[in-house]
């Protein structure tokens, strides 16, 4: 039997294979918009608005409201319920070939979202592009967050951690139980906040080959530095040891152990000798 929203037609079949699961619980959704910290002037994007149940929550407190849907029969359903609503618009469209900035109509946004599981870490790189919100929240699976948010050493921390950190503040908010959504996922939830950093760590024209080293060296996170120095960057022994002390850095530590700071300080020193 489908579901009937209160004073409307039944809602379209979930779709398993975009992930869909609707987030339900009114008193989390009050929580999701609160961690905006909104003041009813800012324009907000909102990814995966599915149903429109945090889309209901977060118009009464938005300038205006651009929501992204993929999904076609959810589009349109959300484009008849708000067609006298000026202030909100409903982008039909896949959020990872959708300008945000362009959706929101603006350069300073917000951006909220229950975003697919399956898709969450292109998402969150996505959402990174510049010009990038001035806050973001999110709604992930648990484990996407603790990564997310983990320190340097932590068993959790890898690329995500560091590609995030370096150029955002990351800050994991609460959990959200199962029984929250509809139909309820088979794993954790937890909304996250991400802030950009005034300070990153590295510059828009060093933020892909940072994203490159960053990944190429968790790949081998167990190795010594040195030994991933010289696999990276195609070095013999001694030139990949003077590379890593080039950049203040021990050549028998380990990825895992370094921060952003140190990973853009190899990059750097890396791409020097990549010159010479």
């Amino acid at each position: 039997m489908s579901e009937r929203p209160e004073g409307g037609s039944a809602f379209p079949p979930v779709r398993k294979s975009l992930g869909q699961h609707f987030l339900t619980d009114r008193r989390i959704l009050g929580r999701i918009a609160d961690a905006l910290e909104l003041t009813g002037s800012e324009t907000v994007v909102e990814v995966g608005p599915g149903r429109g149940a945090l889309t209901e929550v977060l118009l009464p407190r938005v300038g205006r409201l651009a929501v992204v849907e993929y999904d076609r029969a959810l589009a349109a359903r959300l484009r008849d319920r708000y067609a006298d609503e000026p202030r909100l618009a409903v982008v039909e469209g896949d959020v990872l070939e959708t300008d945000l900035a362009g959706a929101a109509g603006t350069d300073d946004f917000l951006l909220v979202g229950n975003v697919p599981y399956y898709i969450t870490t292109p998402i969150l790189f996505h959402a990174l592009r510049h010009p990038r919100p001035r806050r973001a929240v999110y709604l992930v699976q648990r484990e996407v967050a603790d990564r997310a948010a983990s320190a340097p050493g932590s068993r959790t921390y890898g690329a995500l951690s560091v590609n995030l950190q370096a150029l955002a503040s990351v800050a994991t908010l609460f959990r959200v139980p199962a029984g929250a959504f509809q139909p309820p996922p088979k794993v954790e939830s937890a909304v996250i906040r991400i802030e950009p950093r005034a300070d990153p760590v590295v510059t828009p024209d060093e933020e892909a080959p940072f994203r490159r080293l960053v990944q190429d060296a968790f790949g081998m996170r167990r190795k010594q530095l040195g030994r991933v120095m010289r696999t990276i960057f195609s070095l013999d022994a001694e030139a990949a040891e003077t590379l890593v002390r080039g950049a203040d850095l021990d050549p028998t530590a380990r990825p895992e152990t370094l921060s952003p700071d140190d990973f853009a300080r190899l990059l750097r020193a890396g791409r020097a000798v990549s010159r010479d």
